[in-house]
């Protein structure tokens, strides 16, 4: 575990004091493992004396931990710190994550940025940033990917009902459109041991929902002596009120004895996230993927076979180097004839120094986006119809503290999301919901069973 010593804090407090930095906020583009990683900082920041603010308020220092996944990386990131500069004209910005890693000299010139950390040294950051006044030039402190070896735990806590749990790091995959291996470096994971302690620490802190991440969770156990089933079967004896759903996971890593135990699991959840990316294997092959569609199908089918009711989501990509119509067509054809429940669709965008960037021919992107429509819609269709299938049926739902206009929400077991009036007495709470109707949003509607009475419900 991440810690700093009682000589540390102490010497870190006065720094801090003496520079008069009181407040920090922080900004998350991407994904559920870089918040995991924010949350990390955030806590290191607090045990040397810093008050966390939120972002409008005002903060002596930002900071900003970036994607490279999403599209327009800079325009984002740029956008982020002129709006943390509106709040604070004189606040001291930080820039960590994948884009800091891959592209610093190009965050430096963004106006107001102050330092730059890459992969390896972003946990370092106390002890890189000698002190936190503006700089008339930005500092960078980015060494090659490769020195991004250590496995550094993390897991967010205080900003929603769920914890995202840190497991695994980095990717030796290589997809041909990827840059993740070059902004994270090669694939290391947490030990046994910490995780379940990590684990126990969230639960023991009233946390109903604990999310499994990493780069490539299922490649878990490449610098330590255990598996991913290893993981699972150890936080599943855990005591506790609390369920585990597992982040995005590789269907050639997800094998039946991983669906055999969520199967018959205490904690774990009925929810399967598989990246596809194409349903034609010739586009497969150009994207290095590891697996064909043929074992895609085999997984989601023998899924289904086992627990009926599970929520499958999709990871695909459109308009990749070399998509044909007739490509897309395939593709379209095979998640319309599998049984899954929703689609996350990614339009190709081109990354540096990718092995993509070398097959033609490009893809208009004009197509590019017709595709992108096509599989939203047929999206769209896919979840209405799980919805379908789960109306007047009985489950649990785990509601959080976010609200949607007067409303909360929470999600059931296999991820049917779940809308209420707002009611202080749900907040991290599971009770038993009814679904009863889908709204002409989408939305199913339902009654809460909370005891007696029973409460209307609506179900996005």
């Amino acid at each position: 575990m991440l810690k700093i010593t009682f000589t540390q804090r102490f010497e870190l407090r006065i720094f801090a004091f003496y520079y008069m930095v009181k407040t920090i906020s922080y900004y998350t583009l991407g994904c559920k493992l870089n918040y995991s990683e924010t949350s990390t900082i955030s806590r290191m920041f607090s045990q040397v004396g810093f008050e966390k603010v939120e972002f409008e308020q005002g903060a002596d220092v930002y900071v900003i931990n970036t994607c490279s996944v999403t599209e327009h990386a800079d325009k984002k990131c740029r956008k982020v710190v002129q709006q943390a500069l509106k709040f604070s004209p004189n606040a001291f910005i930080i820039i960590v994550g994948c884009y800091a890693q891959l592209k610093p000299e190009e965050i430096v010139k963004i106006p107001g940025v102050d330092v730059v950390l890459g992969a390896a040294e972003k946990f370092q950051l106390l002890d890189i940033i000698q002190d936190f006044e503006k700089r008339q030039k930005p500092e960078i402190h980015v060494s090659e990917i490769q020195q991004a070896s250590r496995f550094t735990d993390a897991y967010s806590i205080g900003d929603r009902t769920r914890s995202f749990l840190k497991i695994q790091d980095g990717c030796d995959y290589n997809c041909s459109f990827c840059t993740i291996p070059l902004a994270r470096g090669a694939s290391r994971s947490d030990t046994l041991e910490n995780v379940l302690e990590n684990a126990k620490q969230i639960i023991q802190q009233g946390v109903k929902e604990i999310v499994l991440t990493g780069v490539n969770i299922g490649d878990y156990g490449k610098n330590v002596p255990h598996t991913f089933y290893d993981v699972i079967q150890g936080i599943d004896a855990l005591e506790g009120n609390f369920r585990v759903r597992i982040s995005s996971i590789e269907p050639n890593l997800l094998n039946k004895q991983i669906i055999d135990f969520v199967a018959q699991s205490k904690h774990f959840m009925p929810h399967f996230h598989i990246p596809l990316q194409s349903g034609n294997n010739e586009i497969l092959a150009r994207m290095q993927r590891r697996y064909k569609r043929e074992l895609y199908q085999e997984r989601i089918e023998y899924i289904k076979s086992v627990m009926p009711h599970a929520c499958i989501g999709v990871d695909v990509i459109v308009g990749f180097p070399s998509e044909t119509e007739a490509h897309f067509l395939d593709t379209y054809q095979f998640i319309n004839e599998l049984d899954v429940s929703y689609l996350h669709v990614f339009t190709y965008s081109e990354r540096e120094n990718t092995k993509a960037l070398s097959i033609k021919p490009i893809v208009p992107f004009s197509e590019r986006k017709k595709r992108n429509k096509m599989l939203t819609i047929l999206s769209e269709k896919k979840r209405r119809y799980f919805y379908e299938q789960h109306l007047n049926k009985t489950y649990h739902v785990l509601f959080e503290q976010e609200l949607e206009g007067s409303n909360m929400v929470g999600f059931t077991e296999n991820y049917i999301k779940v809308q209420i009036p707002y009611d202080p007495l749900c907040v991290n709470e599971i009770v038993q919901v009814r679904l009863e109707s889908i709204s002409a949003k989408g939305n199913t509607e339902g009654k809460i069973i909370i005891q007696e009475p029973i409460h209307h419900a609506v179900i996005p």
